[in-house]
């Protein structure tokens, strides 16, 4: 049952003999209806209040939500970024090892060129040296064994021992044949003269010097 403070001061009760004092009742309902007055005043206020705590309460609760969607967002986001980021690296990782692969693949093929490229070159330095060697060896022998003079082609007898040795016809045959020797051995003189060099025999000096041998 409720009860409002207007009730408790109109409230009356009936009389008796031994009844209480209907002044200090009435003064005791009055207490009590300022009392209850306050209670539902105050209790109207605390409704009030928890009304409003209520909203509040229910605005904090969407404002959680909110910010729990926002951290799972937040989170899944951060976790593709951090998966992408890692792939990425991967990615990359793997790229930068197939092209330091690939740079070191070319790097020994360039090597291995190179390194053909300088024993070809030893290779043709050594050839070059053995056909220069044999060359120098084979001018060295042709110059040994021209020098060597053994049938004495290049050496002339004394006229006076020349003269005694051959016979009479070949005297004169050799006596013709002296004019001419003459003649190219004064045209090799004056050669030898104009360069200054000693003059070298020639296909006629050699086939005199061979018929005075025979």
């Amino acid at each position: 049952m409720k009860l409002t403070a207007l009730e408790i001061k109109q409230q009356t009760f009936e009389k008796s003999l031994r009844g209480y004092d209907v002044a200090e009742v009435k003064s005791f309902l009055n207490i009590v209806s300022s009392e209850w007055e306050h209670l539902i005043s105050k209790h109207k206020e605390q409704e009030k209040e928890i009304a409003q705590l209520k909203e509040k309460l229910k605005h904090y609760e969407k404002v959680e939500e909110a910010l729990h969607e926002t951290l799972q967002t937040a989170k899944q986001s951060a976790e593709q970024r951090v998966t992408g980021a890692k792939e990425e690296a991967r990615n990359k990782i793997e790229k930068a090892e197939i092209e330091a692969e690939n740079i070191l693949r070319e790097a020994r093929q360039q090597r291995q060129q190179v390194r053909q490229s300088v024993m070809r070159l030893l290779d043709r330095r050594e050839e070059i040296i053995r056909g220069m060697k044999s060359y120098l060896d084979m001018a060295q022998e042709s110059l040994q064994s021209f020098a060597k003079d053994e049938s004495a082609i290049f050496s002339l007898p004394p006229e006076n021992e020349a003269d005694d040795e051959l016979p009479e016809k070949k005297k004169t045959s050799a006596s013709g044949k002296n004019d001419k020797s003459d003649k190219s051995s004064e045209s090799h003189q004056s050669a030898a003269n104009k360069t200054g060099t000693s003059p070298a025999p020639g296909a006629e000096d050699i086939d005199e010097l061979l018929d005075d041998i025979d």
